[in-house]
């Protein structure tokens, strides 16, 4: 019964939220001199108007999935992990590698390239955790070095080894993920950002490895106390949220024009820093992330008629789109900022179970016998 009054509460501050983003986009609008109501339409005729729309819709919101769980699994292990940027790069490099060099059967070639994308994004993602580790290094500082070494080494290998004019070289077409509809960008990768939520939230609701991750996140001495290794926690958190993002470089490379990475690496955008609002979006939940996924879809995928039809220009569309982002992660981050601090003030001095003083014998014959089934 409480797991169904908070899954209401839920809805309604995102609901409230989202009008007040609405509210405050529509008033910024309103008082440059364009109209909102018109905006609003052809926002969503663009991104929900016909097949194809949906189609861009979904398609954008692919590798958001991925990259909103990146970030999701660390919040989940207490930790805040942004790294979901250079692991995407890296999983995207690798992926255009095997794509383009290797010589596989149709079939075999997508999942060696899938395959290597994400383990690509995994190892990335272990330099920050055995920095935090071995010598206490934050993972906010250590995630956004790493983003920067992936991005100019990505840059590197692009522009002096793989370069084809204005990109790199394409993947084969064996190495591609056929398109669910021909004329547009949605192909089934989209089932490869499903199965992996759908994986995630098994993990983390379903088996122990999961519960021991979200205990060490909730709190660390606690979780130590009751036998679970916060330190095993950590490494896998990062490790999940690695398969992630080299998964979402995966896709983005696989599955959509050009197959390949621009020279500066454009096409890849920032996907990985907005799958953080993608997960705050989503209150850190796979199923919730899968829904703010379709949301920034659908922002991205509207924004060109919203400008067509409207006569909103690009900058007042991008404006709009943070206020109302922005209004809808805040609680979410919010909630984040005084777990933490909570957390923070809670004394590290519970024994673990090895350090418990043994029962005496007085205290062993008090307890009662153990109650058997049936």
């Amino acid at each position: 019964m409480s797991a169904r009054f908070g899954g209401l509460r839920v809805l309604l501050e995102v609901g409230l939220a989202l009008a007040l983003g609405l509210s405050l986009g529509a008033v910024l609008m309103a008082v440059w001199g364009y109209d909102p109501w018109k905006a609003y339409q052809a926002l969503l005729q663009g991104a929900f108007g016909d097949r194809y729309g949906i189609a861009n819709t979904l398609s954008r919101a692919t590798p958001l999935i991925l990259t909103g769980l990146t970030f999701a699994v660390g919040v989940r292990a207490g930790l805040f992990n942004i790294g979901a940027q250079g692991q995407m790069l890296a999983g995207a490099l690798v992926a255009v590698v095997i794509g383009g060099l290797l010589d596989l059967p149709p079939g075999v070639h997508v999942l060696m390239a899938v395959l290597g994308a994400m383990l690509a994004g995994a190892l990335w993602s272990l330099p920050a955790a055995l920095l935090k580790l071995a010598r206490g290094v934050h993972e906010v500082i250590s995630t956004i070095m790493l983003n920067w070494i992936a991005f100019w080494l990505t840059s590197y290998v692009v522009l002096t080894h793989l370069s084809q004019g204005r990109r790199s070289l394409q993947a084969d077409p064996t190495a591609r993920f056929p398109l669910v509809m021909a004329g547009s960008d949605l192909s089934y990768a989209l089932l490869l950002s499903l199965l992996f939520a759908g994986l995630v939230y098994w993990v983390l609701w379903h088996h122990v490895a999961g519960y021991e991750l979200r205990a060490a996140g909730l709190s660390p001495e606690a979780a130590r106390y009751g036998g679970v290794r916060p330190h095993r926690s950590l490494v896998w958190a990062f490790v999940w949220g690695g398969l992630a993002a080299g998964g979402a470089g995966a896709v983005e490379v696989l599955g959509r024009f050009p197959f390949a990475l621009t020279n500066d690496l454009s096409n890849l955008g920032t996907l990985g820093f907005d799958g953080i609002a993608v997960a705050l979006v989503g209150r850190n939940h796979p199923l919730g992330i899968l829904l703010s996924a379709v949301f920034f879809g659908a922002l991205a995928a509207g924004s060109t008629m919203m400008g067509f039809r409207a006569g909103v220009p690009i900058d007042m569309i991008q404006v709009v789109q943070g206020i109302i982002i922005l209004a809808i992660a805040v609680p979410e981050m919010g909630r984040l900022l005084r777990a933490r601090l909570l957390r923070a003030r809670v004394p590290a001095s519970l024994p673990s179970p090895a350090e418990q003083p043994a029962p005496t014998q007085a205290q062993t014959q008090a307890q009662p016998p153990e109650e058997t089934e049936g």
